[in-house]
């Protein structure tokens, strides 16, 4: 069970980050690792607090240079863009995979058409998102 939600804002300094917590006034801590903060930030409001880290939920939020920030936005962007493009694309082999089974292909035939083995040619097949 959580008891409280926080933000774990971590900023580097020399070969550490940086933590602080703006909901709870006076938890700051530290971590070598980006994957250590939340856990250490959740000691420290507990501590502070006089919960069981556990119930504690952190919210990470990693300072960063705003360019670099900029282009991992656009990065995440265009990995969502190709994403929902490679679901489009499997959708279409799908269906050109089920017409093609209609018309009497064997599986091996529709893998060397599509490109793929005959493997993915038969999972294609028995997707039920198959139209």
């Amino acid at each position: 069970m959580v008891a409280v939600k926080v933000t774990a804002v971590a900023e580097r300094s020399g070969s550490w980050w940086a933590v602080r917590v703006p909901e709870v006034p006076g938890v700051f801590t530290q971590a070598r690792r980006l994957d250590q903060v939340p856990s250490m930030a959740a000691d420290a409001v507990a501590a502070l607090l006089g919960l069981d880290p556990a119930t504690v939920a952190v919210d990470l939020q990693p300072v960063l240079d705003p360019s670099v920030s900029e282009r991992l936005r656009e990065a995440r962007t265009e990995r969502m863009r190709a994403d929902e493009l490679a679901k489009a694309a499997a959708e279409k082999l799908r269906r050109v995979a089920r017409t093609l089974a209609d018309d009497g292909l064997p599986e091996r035939d529709i893998g060397a058409i599509l490109g793929v083995s005959h493997q993915r040619a038969h999972q294609l097949l028995t997707d039920r998102r198959a139209s």
